[in-house]
């Protein structure tokens, strides 16, 4: 049981110790932002997808931004993917159908297969443009957006390009300003440090770009995950691709206002990450494809990220177990101890990231809720735990994934 617990710790360890690299690399390392100063170009066309599922209270807003957006209107076409909507999201779309003629082309999609990547999958019949960009329908992209998520595609190694998402909401209540903090901790430092390191930026999903011939070299949209960002990083890097983050080019969203959303949330991005671990994990690491060796490492230490609740509980479990039956009680005592340093500047809540961050944002006062993240650390944990066991029992009993929708919380449009 012991050895079982060293094992533990050790891998937690090689956790903190990434963070604690990425941290300082972000606050004292070379950053790269290779792409971000192309402002003039002959751009491409792209296509923009926007996946909306019952979207009535936000639809009309991303819409707004995007048809005022800093990028030749004759080069750029709108496609929202209404995937089997109930409400109003139908009728909204084609009223801006009608007020920007040629300029959105939509998509209604009444049948098919559940999930976001089904429901692009399906859409790919709209899509004629080599530079394709993806945004869920709650987020509101700037003027010069555009322009910054499509100069990576001029590289022709890229694959794929991923933007920062920023909540528009932190401000609603303590959970909105946990998760602001948690979002500037994993892109400002994490994944920026991933870009400057040349390790493994991972897909966003939205917020997000993709080239069409890399998409069809990978085989397409898989729909049978939870997380299509997820999975499309992987086939992307397995098969040679380039994923790019822009730090700089913010994009705005609503996270979950409520514990209930937040849990269902951070349970589907649990249950799709490990789907994408046990599918790309060992093909990762030993296969044969152009993938480098630092490339191939950091892609499975953060393949592993959402498996680490369940260990840490299991590491909390065993390190009392051995601390009270009076088994190497120093041993116990200091793993207790390496457990509950995880818990402060490991995978999830990471303490030390966050409070860089929030000084690279120079907005210094939201370090004051910094401890109130232990809260959001320990729901996430017994969360993201629950959901690894939940997902074994699927597997053994042959169940199918369930999506569930994130809750808007803005007044539908009128």
């Amino acid at each position: 049981m012991i050895y079982v617990l060293y094992g533990i710790v050790s891998i937690i360890c090689v956790y903190t110790a990434r963070h604690y690299w990425f941290t300082l690399n972000r606050l004292f390392g070379f950053q790269r932002h290779p792409y971000i100063d192309i402002d003039t170009a002959d751009w491409p066309p792209v296509t923009v997808l926007v996946a909306a599922h019952n979207e009535e209270r936000v639809i009309a807003n991303i819409l707004s931004a995007l048809m005022t957006v800093k990028y030749p209107g004759d080069k750029m076409l709108v496609v929202p993917v209404n995937d089997r909507s109930t409400d109003r999201t139908r009728e909204i779309v084609d009223e801006f159908v009608k007020r920007f003629p040629g300029r959105i082309r939509p998509f209604h999609r009444v049948t098919g297969r559940g999930g976001k990547a089904a429901a692009l999958k399906d859409a790919m019949e709209m899509v004629e443009t080599e530079v394709i960009l993806i945004f869920d329908a709650d987020y509101i992209p700037g003027s010069g957006l555009i322009k910054q998520l499509t100069a990576p595609f001029f590289d022709p190694e890229v694959g794929g390009v991923m933007g920062r998402v920023v909540p528009m909401n932190c401000g609603a209540n303590l959970l909105t300003r946990l998760l602001d903090l948690e979002r500037s901790g994993g892109y400002q430092v994490d994944q920026q440090a991933r870009m400057n390191l040349h390790l493994v930026p991972q897909h966003g999903g939205t917020v997000a770009g993709v080239r069409l011939s890399a998409l069809r070299e990978i085989g397409g949209w898989n729909d049978r995950t939870l997380t299509e960002d997820t999975d499309l990083t992987y086939r992307l890097l397995l098969h040679g691709w380039k994923t790019v983050y822009q730090n700089r080019s913010e994009c705005y969203e609503e996270v979950p206002e409520t514990w209930q959303v937040r849990i269902k949330q951070i349970m589907r991005w649990a249950k799709g990450h490990n789907q994408a671990m046990v599918t790309y994990g060992l093909q990762l690491l030993f296969g044969q494809h152009r993938a480098t060796l630092r490339e191939r490492l950091d892609g499975a230490l953060l393949l592993g990220v959402y498996i680490m609740a369940p260990f840490t509980m299991l590491g909390w479990v065993l390190a009392l177990t051995v601390f009270y039956q009076g088994v190497a009680p120093l041993h116990g005592v200091l793993a207790i101890l390496g457990v509950t340093a995880y818990a402060t500047v490991g995978n999830m809540a990471a303490f030390f990231e966050i409070a860089a961050a929030v000084r690279l944002d120079g907005n210094c006062k939201r370090i004051r809720l910094l401890p109130f993240l232990i809260l959001g650390f320990t729901v996430s944990i017994f969360a993201v735990s629950w959901a690894a066991f939940s997902q074994v029992k699927d597997a053994l009993t042959g169940a199918e994934f369930h999506w569930d929708k994130t809750e808007r919380y803005r007044k539908a449009a009128s």
